[in-house]
């Protein structure tokens, strides 16, 4: 391209001094002009102002309770408000009818529902399923360990040290250990470490050596250990392990759900084990809730049903255990009788109302043997959240059941087994 003003074979053509300008000049002010400045009035269809409404005292009056409803007129408004400043009695009972309004709309908590991650996430994987899903046996792990690290975010020094007092059952005998919320992480920490290992994973003891492979043991070792009680610094490794268990058993498709987990005492299925993780979680985050005051709901009903149903399925053979140990009543007598595995034996109706409900068949005098209606001794109801907290030792056995009906011994027996569930 050339500059200039054109060529010889393109000669730009001279300006026509009777067209305006192809680019038009800068507009002078009106103040340069010499001429007088436009009136105001003629600046636009600019609506004046309306004058205030003049309202008796009595009208102003009545019209207090649809002021504090937000419920009057723009001049109606204005009017009240402007009598307000002059008159102390009326101020006096607008500021009455406000708070009472107030009271109409209580302020909603800001904690969010048990079951609001559940239900985003199932919203989200109707569009987008995930290439690895978490099983469904692994999922309330998954919430309740969220729900945790959601409460613990906020947490200062004085919060981390706060007292906490775990409790349980031993021997049919109230037990409890004092510690820290800090100490409650450990503990989770270290007792997750069980499922970690069963999976290959890193021990979270690290060189500690516990007495026992039990989880109190291996939390009483942790505790020993640190040279300083546990402080914030627990929370990162113990959330980094949540997250590598619910990875590894998502890569694993769900196969693994049979693995062994080894507890010391006694072992669990991995797909048991999860939802045991899940439901001390959830105690425990309780624990951490009431120490701190804190107000900390339930699980979801789906996965409070599904801890529950663990505890049930958990029941016959906890009976056999206590009864060998002298603790239930023995399986033999008038009303008992065993029977061969599989086949339908006395049994224990278990109802469970209200979130995560349901109805479960205890089977009595062995474990081996099916829950049967016909064979029906006893009834026993109890509240979801109740049963486990019966399960976790928070709740008396002698406390626990909302209604019992028949066989009081069998009834006795059942409540205390459950309690017997609980540990450290």
């Amino acid at each position: 391209m050339n500059g200039g003003n054109g060529d010889a074979r393109h000669p730009t053509p001279e300006p026509d001094p009777d067209q305006p300008p192809r680019i038009p000049l800068p507009r002078a002010s009106v103040e340069d002009t010499g001429h007088p400045l436009p009136a105001l009035e003629g600046l636009g269809d600019v609506a004046p102002r309306p004058a205030p409404l003049v309202l008796e005292h009595r009208v102003l009056k009545s019209l207090l309770g649809a002021w504090a409803l937000a419920a009057c007129s723009p001049e109606e408004t204005a009017a009240v408000e402007e009598h307000l400043g002059g008159c102390g009695a009326c101020a006096d009972e607008a500021r009455r009818l406000r708070e009472a309004v107030g009271l109409l709309h209580p302020a909603e908590t800001l904690d969010l529902s048990p079951s609001l991650r559940a239900r985003v996430l199932e919203g989200c994987l109707e569009r987008r399923p995930p290439r690895i899903p978490v099983p469904e046996w692994a999922a309330p792990y998954d919430a309740e360990t969220a729900r945790l690290d959601a409460l613990l975010q906020d947490f200062g020094d004085a919060e981390w040290h706060a007292p906490v007092r775990l409790r349980w059952f031993r021997k049919d005998e109230p037990t409890s250990r004092r510690t820290t919320v800090a100490g409650v992480i450990a503990h989770l920490l270290t007792v997750d470490g069980l499922v970690a290992v069963a999976l290959g994973l890193r021990d979270p003891m690290g060189d500690v050596a516990a007495d026992r492979p039990t989880p109190s043991a291996r939390t009483e070792a942790y505790w020993r250990a640190s040279h300083f009680p546990p402080t914030r610094a627990v929370r990162a490794p113990w959330r980094e392990q949540t997250h590598d268990l619910v990875r590894t058993v998502s890569f694993t498709g769900g196969g693994a759900g049979n693995l062994s987990v080894p507890y010391g005492d006694f072992e669990l299925p991995l797909h048991d084990a999860m939802l045991d993780r899940a439901f001390e979680c959830w105690v425990h985050a309780e624990d951490i809730a009431e120490a701190v005051d804190y107000p900390y709901d339930p699980p979801s009903g789906r996965d409070l049903h599904r801890m529950v149903d663990l505890a049930a399925r958990m029941l016959p053979t906890v009976l056999a255990a206590r009864r060998r140990a002298g603790l239930a009543a023995p399986a033999s007598g008038a009303h008992r009788h065993l029977v061969p595995a599989g086949e339908p034996g006395r049994s224990l109706r278990l109802e469970i109302e209200g979130s995560g409900g349901g109805e479960w068949l205890i089977p009595l005098d062995s474990p081996a043997a099916v829950g049967s209606a016909e064979h029906e001794v006893a009834h026993i109801a109890l509240d979801g959240g109740e049963f486990c907290r019966l399960a976790a030792g928070h709740v008396s056995p002698t406390e626990a059941a909302a209604g019992q009906v028949g066989d009081r011994e069998a009834i006795r027996d059942v409540l205390f087994a459950a309690a017997s569930l609980s540990r450290m």
